[in-house]
């Protein structure tokens, strides 16, 4: 026999790998990225899954504009983690990358560089450039939190083909009956100069001045009739209540409800016509004493009419305002009369369009800008908003007004610029929602747009589940769509107008075409440069070339068509498996597409839609410079990593609001050690298994080690049930618990022993190292979705060469495992838990140090046959899970297990650090114990379940 070493902690298997405990993720992230880049990662993942069912992804492209900020970073690493699950359970799961690249913003950035002044071309060089460099920075740093995509080739709407296809859905809407001009009352911003869309619209708080307006009689006779009187001996008018005294000079009608009763009521500033209802509130606000003369119902009242307020001070506003009786008229507030300007509300225009008002007598002084036309009687060239004063002061020195008062409202408000709109009639292109006459049908639907969008909402799986009532009801509720604005950098309408009729030129759909084919090998740039005369020759002295664009969300509403099925047809399908947005996109990105889909294809462009919430500080406020509550997801990859803002994100239930601070991100660095430290033992301990030669076969596996792939195969089943939910915050809550109870409270602290003291090739440590190696191969693919660095990382250190990339590799397939064993060994861990208790109460009084200075007996009741018998089955090894110096379990009396710990007496193993008789029992080695020497330097101890 050898001599005895000097040192026998040389004789152990200590664990040994090149990954770090240290992650050093803010400097060699960087590297992993750009060798993904070089090393076509993407294009090997697409190369492994080709011909294998496709899964996509369909990016919803955030706006060229501006840095990333956090929000962004969570939708793209969401997006990431969907795609690199779909991708490891074998799907080819297609992630390309895009932007929105036209509209407002960048226009907007563009004037206040280089101003105002600029011509149309100009703004369009300057905003495509713009967008060019905008996409460039943000790609980078999409890049760097880990995303990976077709980078190579993503896609952008201002890519001439986009913009041409863009032109190509309009035209098929149209064939379709959907599309038609009219005169509108739209939603306006005066800072865009343009409508905006439903989808644009935010509400906000706005203080507004509120004044009650008389309006005189202009036939007393037919008002005293309607009232069942012989004659008035009075002067009488009606009064209107309004939130918008600006309108006032645009005043044409008055609303009565039909089924309301009114009343003339007799005070000292004439006869008043008010609701009946509302009679003492408005007395009461007026300062006034008055005497219901006579009531009536509405409809009594139909066609009357009453004179403008400022028609005796002014020519130009005399004028008479009839009533039209409308259901819009109530009695909750006001004075149950709504004043008419049809130029500036919906309901007031169809009541005005439906009584006989003619398109062309509508009144709209009111200019793009927010400032009336010179031409308007006393507030000429005025803003509204500062005119509002003006007119309050002129109808009080003209003895028609009431009362005055403000009032905090909800208010529309423009969501870029943050400032309130109006209603504004223009002339303006819609996507029809009901029945109607479209321009150039030819293919008419056979249902509404509103009842097509309406029917795909039932066939569209949604995540979480609450969301399908909320895009329901918007579809439902929702006005025909405004599709054209007034702007520069946009895809066009490319329509030729009748100067004198104003209709579309006969060849309409084939000009379209042709335009369509100018702008894929120009851009819109080609359009705007067009001469009508190089296409219509001599008509086109007949003819306007149209100068507006399109509505910014038809081009991403449409890009489930120049995308899915143009563009990146090859490596798409249609309709897509997910869009996944912020919950706001189901009034837009969501929205636009279903209603464009619907409109050309009858279905819905997504077969799944996901949302997350909003990202907000630790104490749920919103991210905000002044509150110095920002996190830029920039910093935080600089710092800590980008590999903490994926964790982070994944830990995180994206389907409320996400909250982000320095104390939240500091735990998700401890979460992120505790994982990787699991993985590093892993590794360490399987750094010199070669599964070819050192596997064991399941049938010789030691009982414990198939119970610990029984269980990882339990815990996979869930995890990918959580995937396939899209669910990740589950799956790290999971893994985490997995690490440090699973493993690193339990089965890695039992196997320690076996790996570090039976000899290297014995068949107790090949065991345990195959089911180690089993359960990393199943660890990194279920960590790679959001430890995407760190898994690539361990990915090198564990299978050096096996593959290019830890997601060309597919979930791991653990065979038949052993299941019975579940329910065996949780019996076992529930008296090992209570055998831990019983020793840290001893540790606690000084009785005994660590476990294995304990001896422990359990006594086990006659109710717990099956516990005895687990618990005995483990025969000597029993010790081993307990991680004690001797073990036993016997049948007893009573009706609860009774655990007796007594500390131990034998010598201590100086290699194995056993409490052993048996220390010393080879002279030659006086201080290790014999199951030592044996694994040392015989044919080894003799072990079988643990």
């Amino acid at each position: 026999m050898a001599d005895s070493p000097k040192d026998y902690r040389s004789t152990l298997n200590l664990p040994d790998t090149p990954f770090p405990m240290r992650g050093d993720l803010p400097k060699r992230e960087p590297g992993w990225v750009k060798e993904w880049d070089e090393q076509g990662i993407y294009k090997k993942l697409r190369d492994a899954r080709c011909g294998r069912p496709k899964f996509v992804l369909h990016d919803g492209p955030p706006y060229a504009n501006g840095k990333i900020h956090i929000g962004h970073a969570v939708n793209k690493v969401l997006k990431d983690m969907i795609v690199k699950a779909r991708q490891l359970a074998g799907y080819d799961a297609i992630y390309v990358p895009g932007w929105d690249c036209h509209g407002l913003p960048i226009e907007n950035q563009i004037e206040k560089t280089h101003g105002r002044g600029l011509s149309r071309d100009e703004v369009q060089a300057k905003s495509r450039a713009y967008a060019t460099e905008q996409i460039a920075q943000q790609m980078a740093d999409f890049k760097r939190l880990g995303v990976l995509g077709d980078w190579n080739h993503p896609y952008r709407t201002m890519d001439f083909a986009n913009e041409a296809d863009e032109i190509r859905a309009l035209k098929r809407i149209m064939e379709r009956g959907f599309v038609y001009r009219g005169l509108k009352p739209v939603y306006w911003c005066f800072d865009c100069g343009s409508s905006l869309a439903e989808f644009e619209i935010e509400y906000a708080d706005k203080k507004s001045p509120t004044v009650d307006v008389a309006f005189q009689c202009a036939e007393p006779d037919r008002l005293a009739a309607a009232f069942g009187l012989s004659k008035l001996d009075k002067d009488a008018y009606v009064l209107i209540w309004t939130t918008t005294p600006w309108t006032i000079p645009a005043n044409q009608a008055l609303n009565l409800n039909p089924e309301l009763e009114y009343a003339l009521v007799d005070t000292e500033r004439g006869l008043l016509l008010l609701a009946q209802a509302l009679v003492e509130k408005c007395l009461e606000r007026y300062g006034l004493t008055g005497r219901v003369v006579a009531t009536t119902r509405g409809q009594a009242l139909e066609g009357l009419t009453f004179r403008h307020p400022l028609a005796h001070v002014h020519p130009g506003y005399d004028r008479l305002s009839p009533v039209y009786l409308a259901d819009y008229a109530t009695a909750e507030d006001g004075t149950g009369i709504v004043h008419s300007a049809p130029a500036y509300g919906v309901e007031d225009f169809n009541s005005c369009i439906a009584h006989g008002l003619k398109y062309e007598d509508i009144l709209n002084p009111v200019q793009g800008h927010g400032v009336y036309a010179e031409a308007l009687a006393l507030f000429g060239g005025q803003h509204i908003w500062k005119a509002n004063e003006q007119i309050i002061q002129a109808l009080r020195e003209a003895g028609r007004l009431f009362a005055s008062s403000t009032l905090v409202h909800s208010y529309p408000h423009c969501w870029r610029h943050k400032t309130p709109v109006i209603y504004r009639a223009a002339a303006q292109w819609f996507v029809r929602m009901d029945e109607g006459e479209g321009v150039c049908t030819v293919d008419k639907a056979k249902k509404t747009l509103r009842q097509l969008a309406l029917e795909a909402i039932e066939r569209t799986s949604f995540y979480p589940e609450n969301g399908k009532a909320r895009l329901r009801d918007m579809i439902a509720g929702r006005p025909d769509w405004c599709i054209s604005r007034q702007r520069n950098w946009g895809v066009p309408l490319p329509f030729f107008l009748h100067k004198a009729t104003g209709e579309l030129h006969p060849d309409t759909l084939e000009l379209m075409e042709r335009a369509a084919q100018l702008v894929e090998q120009g851009g819109v740039e080609a359009w705007a440069k067009l001469d009508p005369r190089e296409w219509l020759g001599d008509q086109a002295q007949h003819y306007v070339k149209s100068t507006d664009i399109l509505d910014v969300w038809f081009d991403s509403g449409t890009t489930h068509f120049h995308v899915l099925r143009r563009s990146h047809a090859a490596d798409s399908t249609w309709p897509a498996d997910l869009y996944l947005e912020g919950h706001d996109q189901h009034r837009g990105w969501f929205h636009s597409s279903l209603l464009t889909a619907c409109a050309m294809y009858d279905d819905a462009p997504y077969k799944g839609l996901l949302t997350h919430g909003f990202t907000v500080d630790g104490q749920g406020r919103k991210m905000s410079k002044s509150l110095g509550n920002v996190v830029a997801p920039q910093e935080v990859s600089d710092k800590l990593g980008a590999e903490i803002i994926r964790l982070w994100v994944a830990s995180t239930d994206y389907s409320g609001d996400l909250g982000i601070d320095d104390k939240i991100l500091a735990r998700v660095v401890d979460a992120y050690r505790r994982i990787r430290n699991t993985l590093r033992f892993l590794l360490a301990n399987t750094s010199d298994f070669d599964p070819q030669k050192d596997a064991v076969a399941a049938a010789e596996l030691f009982e414990i080690d198939r119970y610990a792939l029984a269980r990882a195969k339990q815990l996979q089943d869930e995890i990918l049930a959580h995937y396939e939910r899209y669910e990740f915050h589950p799956v790290v809550a999971k893994l985490q618990v997995y690490c440090s109870e699973d493993l690193g409270a339990f089965y890695l602290d039992v196997l320690k022993d076996r790996l570090y003291t039976t000899a290297p090739q014995s068949l107790a440590r090949r065991s345990a190292q195959t089911a180690l190696w089993q359960i990393t191969h199943a660890m990194l693919r279920w960590m790679a979705p959001f430890l995407s660095f760190t898994a690539e990382e361990a990915w090198k250190v564990f299978a050096p060469g096996a593959s290019p990339s830890i997601f060309t590799e597919t979930y791991w397939d653990f065979g038949a495992t052993d299941d019975a064993l579940l329910p065996k060994w949780a019996r076992i861990l529930a008296a090992r838990d209570r055998v831990n208790k019983d020793i840290e109460a001893l540790r606690a009084q000084g009785q005994v140090g660590p476990n294995l200075q304990a001896e422990v007996r359990l006594v086990v009741p006659a109710g717990e046959a099956e516990l005895l018998a687990a618990l005995q089955s483990l025969g000597e090894d029993l010790k081993f899970v307990f991680i004690t110096s001797k073990a036993e379990a016997v049948a007893g009396a009573g009706d609860a297990l009774q655990v007796e710990v007594t500390p131990a007496t034998a010598p201590k193993c100086e290699r194995c650090w056993h409490y052993r008789e048996d220390v010393g029992c080879d002279p030659a080695h006086p201080t290790i114990c014999g199951r030592c020497v044996s694994n040392l330097y015989g044919s080894g101890e003799d072990r079988k379940a643990a």
